[in-house]
């Protein structure tokens, strides 16, 4: 199997060194950056991914529409349009800059950079990785928090920046 090598960053995104997935995912907290991307539709409904059962980390919950490391070597703009494309097929988008922000867990540490876009075309769902999407009204996104629904990453990004 092939190692897979992360960046690891400052809180300002600089490359400061690489670590392998393993090291990284190992409790070392090591700061690596991730992309998120959410995607909305002309209707302000907001896409989330469905996580496979299989995933070791909160499996059959809904997601972020889009969310992945980034490999050693690539920008953050190369590594959000690869994993738009494994994920959900979407190679024609306009991404929007929002924000990036540091998240802790148990296990590891990221340099989360989050993007936007409108899409009202095809989205398919990577049938490994993912068990299916669809668009939410904001509304029943809200009337769903807090209940096991979503992971917890989510809910606290949502809340951050679409409930203010």
């Amino acid at each position: 199997m092939k190692t897979e090598w992360f960046p690891l960053v400052n809180e300002t995104g600089e490359t400061i060194g690489k670590a392998t997935r393993q090291e990284c995912h190992s409790g070392s907290k090591q700061l690596h950056p991730v992309i998120h991307l959410h995607i909305f539709n002309d209707n302000g409904d907001l896409y989330l991914q469905k996580r496979s059962m299989t995933k070791d980390i909160q499996p059959g919950k809904w997601d972020t529409a889009v969310g992945g490391h980034i490999d050693y070597g690539e920008t953050v703009e190369e590594a959000l349009r690869r994993e738009v494309r494994e994920e959900l097929g979407i190679t024609e988008f306009t991404p929007e800059f929002i924000t990036s922000y540091v998240f802790e867990s148990a296990i590891e540490k990221e340099l989360v950079n989050t993007f936007r876009t409108t899409y009202n075309g095809i989205i398919t769902p990577d049938k490994e990785e993912l068990d299916g999407g669809r668009f939410w009204p904001l509304e029943e996104i809200k009337a769903n928090l807090g209940k096991q629904v979503f992971t917890p990453n989510f809910e606290k990004e949502f809340s951050k920046l679409f409930l203010t």
